[in-house]
């Protein structure tokens, strides 16, 4: 079986599906692994090393692409800056696809791959059951972006996080407030923390106080404010509970020197969490790091992948935050395409059981159509591109 690993051409994208060591894996179990010439150079992964594994180096994309029994990416396939064709069109028919594809946002793509009879899966439709848990690529991105927002929040602030002394004086610690307390959030909280901040955290689902005062944070509560849907994601709030979530946040964001955004809901824009009137009742020189940015934001003023300044307090939207610590996001994520392909794979080649819930719950295109309950419905009700 010939599996192709292309190096990514979605602007400011540094990793790569597959790192060396992974590689290593799939040849051992006899596979051929062809890795497109340097497609893991951004991420600190060279040629060399790949090739040191047993995989081949592959310079000419198209031969890549069009020999390949299964591709594996990170972004959905998109239009190719040198092969003068979509990548979704370079694939042979029958080939299957592996990657976080983003079905609900690219819906052209998604047809394309369908016309091209290619079976395709995307690894942000995992169900969440304990057997897919080693290959929840979302929580393993979201543990990097929630790293990186704490960074990017003490980065931008002019201020020490924990509290010094000092021959000027005691110097008192930041505070941080998280709003949204999933994986992103945890590892938000618990970054700060070892920065040394104060940390408050609230979520709409009240299950997740335990593990927000693990770690050393105050959990803020709001009366009547609950909302756990389908496998512990949230939900959309009612009007009365989304105003008195606003007011619990009124009331806090003021004190804060940093605030952090996570909130997102599956299949949704991201809800508003923090409004106008709250960024102008926060400090001079405060900070917003809204990691819903690339869903429409949890703050109002915020601007997609930009950074602006609205009575002295920064709204920073970052994009891709995984991208910019490309070595150990790859990392993550290539162990968790080896547990998804491994899942897929018997005795060497693939073995697709649609009667398996994972399986059948990744599949997006399949046989020339699109077999993605969800996905075939945004596509026919004409959301997204």
């Amino acid at each position: 079986m010939n599996i192709a690993i292309p190096r990514e051409v979605v602007d400011d994208e540094r990793r790569v599906a597959l790192v060396p060591d992974t590689a290593k894996r799939l040849v051992g179990d006899g596979l051929t692994v062809r890795v497109e010439k340097d497609a893991g150079v951004a991420a600190g992964y060279l040629d060399e090393a790949y090739q040191a594994a047993g995989a081949e180096i592959v310079s000419d994309t198209a031969s890549l692409w069009g020999d390949a029994d299964a591709v594996l990416k990170i972004h959905m396939p998109t239009e190719h800056p040198t092969l003068g064709m979509h990548e979704a069109s370079a694939m042979r028919a029958s080939a299957t696809l592996v990657g976080l594809l983003q079905p609900f946002r690219h819906h052209d793509a998604v047809r394309k791959l369908a016309d091209g009879n290619v079976t395709s899966f995307s690894l942000d439709a995992l169900p969440r059951i304990s057997r897919a848990q080693s290959m929840d690529v979302l929580s393993s991105m979201s543990t990097v972006a929630g790293y990186k927002a704490v960074l990017v929040g003490a980065s931008h602030v002019g201020r020490f996080f924990p509290m010094l002394v000092t021959a000027a004086g005691t110097i008192r610690p930041s505070q941080v407030l998280v709003l949204g307390v999933g994986v992103a959030g945890l590892q938000a909280i618990a970054t700060a923390r070892r920065l040394g901040a104060v940390v408050e955290a609230f979520d709409v689902r009240p299950a997740v106080k335990e593990q927000v005062e693990s770690l050393g944070a105050r959990f803020l509560v709001a009366e009547q404010v609950e909302a756990e849907g389908e496998g512990g994601y949230a939900k959309e709030l009612s009007e009365e509970q989304h105003q008195r979530e606003l007011q619990l946040i009124q009331e806090h964001i003021g004190d804060a020197d940093v605030v952090i955004t996570t909130a997102l809901i599956p299949g949704k824009p991201a809800p508003l969490l923090v409004t106008e009137e709250m960024v102008r009742s926060m400090k001079p020189g405060s900070v917003i790091v809204d990691l819903a940015a690339e869903m429409g934001g949890n703050c109002a003023l915020t601007q997609r992948g930009a950074e602006v300044t609205e009575c002295g307090v920064s709204i920073v939207g970052p994009l891709n935050l995984p991208s910019t610590m490309p070595t150990h996001a790859s990392q993550m994520y290539s162990k968790n395409m080896l547990t998804f392909l491994q899942h897929l794979l018997k005795e060497g080649e693939l073995n697709l059981d649609f009667e398996d819930e994972i399986t059948a719950s990744t599949c997006i295109t399949r046989e020339g159509k699109i077999v993605h309950e969800a996905t075939r419905s945004a596509i026919e009700g004409g959301k997204g591109s």
